[in-house]
């Protein structure tokens, strides 16, 4: 199943819902122990539980009071908790009875030393950044692969929008962050913010939530399950041709690397039209070019716009391709081209994705992404009644319904040029094999990232680079390969 995200009402609901175990601290009690056992795992794996070292940075609510009830247990444990109080006068009663009675000590300022710290100043009812006190006392921190101690977050991290995800200034970086029942939208939103995501189990249902209300994250599974392989009769035709429209003679580079792509992703026919024909056929000689559309031949999708070029002639061939009543991914200078005559899609009824980076998701709106990107693709989606795939570190891909999913690269390797005429192809050779816009999105966008993590290796890495690792990470979702599972 895909992995779920919820925004803080949907999740507020569900623990209300739950009756008397919110009631009587039954969940308060279930959330603590999973954040104890996160930390206590993280203790062992490092030398260790008794004589360690845990701080906490508390502040008033149950957030704070999660993470009293957690060091309690720890203390039990043998761990030594020291916990300052940035509301002392509001801290969670019970929990922090719990803590001082297990032997945890209430402290001016957090010690050297430690081996863990636990962020419990705010949780997902925090608005804003950090307040000067607590942010005092996370900036003196060394950080962990710097050999400070590891950050544990409570729900999420403090400063961080659980519902945008947008990271405020000061805001905690956690090493992890443990939640309870469901992800937050934040853990996908800010994923590099709240480190490793650890989910506890406290026995609340999520399933009745809205669609509104949620954010879905493929794994390699669904991925690797959906992606298309050729049948006992399947011909290069009915596994899906897709045409490529990229590039011109005097710039060759978007034209080659897109319809490689195409090649690498499925194993169905690519066809490429353009000027830049014979350099594509140097570079791949199994794509069928030639330098006219109406010498295209029979494709199932088309995949157009990065270095098509902006002038007359290529608003026709846009305008062309969009009267068509097949599936057509737009990217780049096609994007440019539709700022401008929206109305190319406007009565569209065929499959349509969009794939703009942050500058040309502006020039289509006319208004910047801002801090809600979640709220900003959704918002396109439906207004232009296509799919969105709004690019970055954290991919979204919006159907016009108001679904998301959505994607963690894990790292911001892909940020060079030419990555995204990558993905077109991808994604276009994923269209003409009869995915949906949206799971087409998504699926390239996973493997996109993958093959980019592969190519890098901590090292940075060029387009083509990329692109040599398509099939190979194709490969490792189909596999079944759980490391990029979060």
């Amino acid at each position: 199943m895909p992995i779920r995200h919820l925004t803080a009402d949907a999740v507020r609901t569900a623990e209300h819902a739950a009756g008397d175990l919110l009631a009587n601290g039954t969940l308060m009690r279930r959330a603590s122990g999973g954040v104890a056992a996160t930390v206590i795992e993280e203790l062992r794996r490092t030398g260790g539980c008794y004589g360690r070292h845990v701080g906490l940075v508390v502040g008033a609510g149950d957030n704070g009071g999660d993470a009293l009830y957690a060091a309690a247990a720890l203390a039990r444990r043998g761990v030594r908790c020291v916990a300052v109080l940035l509301a002392p006068q509001r801290a969670h009663p019970a929990g922090l009875t719990a803590f001082r009675a297990s032997g945890g000590r209430v402290v001016a300022e957090l010690p050297a030393g430690l081996d863990v710290v636990l962020d419990g100043v705010v949780g997902i009812g925090g608005r804003g950044p950090l307040r000067p006190a607590a942010a005092a006392v996370f900036a003196a921190l060394v950080p962990a692969d710097q050999g400070g101690p590891i950050v544990v977050a409570v729900d999420v991290p403090s400063g961080v929008d659980a519902d945008t995800g947008q990271v405020h200034d000061p805001a905690v970086r956690a090493d992890i962050t443990v939640t309870f029942g469901v992800r937050r939208l934040a853990h996908l939103l800010a994923g590099p913010q709240c480190g490793r995501v650890r989910l506890v189990d406290i026995g609340i249902d999520t399933s009745g939530a809205d669609e509104v209300d949620t954010l879905w994250e493929l794994t390699d599974a669904e991925v690797g399950r959906m992606w298309p392989v050729p049948g006992p009769s399947d011909d290069k035709y009915s596994q899906g041709v897709v045409g490529v429209i990229a590039g011109s003679a005097r710039y060759p580079g978007a034209a080659i690397l897109a319809s490689g792509a195409a090649v690498t992703a499925t194993s169905g026919m690519t066809r490429f039209v353009g000027s830049a024909a014979a350099d594509v056929v140097s570079h791949h000689p199994e794509v069928v070019a030639v330098a006219r559309y109406a010498d295209a031949g029979r494709v199932q999708a088309w995949a157009v716009g990065p270095g098509m070029g902006t002038d007359d002639d290529a608003l026709a061939l846009l305008g062309e391709i969009l009267a068509t009543d097949l599936p057509v991914l737009v990217d780049a200078d096609g994007l440019t081209l539709l700022a401008a005559h929206p109305e190319l899609v406007a009565d569209r009824a065929a499959p349509t994705l969009l794939t703009p980076h942050a500058g040309e998701f502006a020039r289509l709106t006319g208004a910047d992404v801002g801090s809600d990107r979640l709220g900003a693709v959704r918002g396109l989606a439906r207004d232009w009644r296509v799919t969105v795939l709004l690019k970055g570190r954290i991919t979204l891909v919006a159907d016009p319904t108001g679904t998301v999913l959505g994607n963690d690269a894990g790292s911001s390797w892909a940020a060079t040029a030419g990555a995204g005429d990558v993905l077109t192809g991808i994604a276009g050779g994923l269209l003409a094999a009869g995915l949906s816009p949206q799971l087409a999105g998504a699926a390239a966008a996973r493997v996109h990232a993958r093959a980019a993590a592969r190519a890098a290796r901590g090292a940075p890495i060029g387009a083509a680079d990329l692109l040599a690792e398509v099939r190979d990470a194709v490969r490792d979702v189909r596999a079944g390969l759980g490391q990029w599972s979060r």
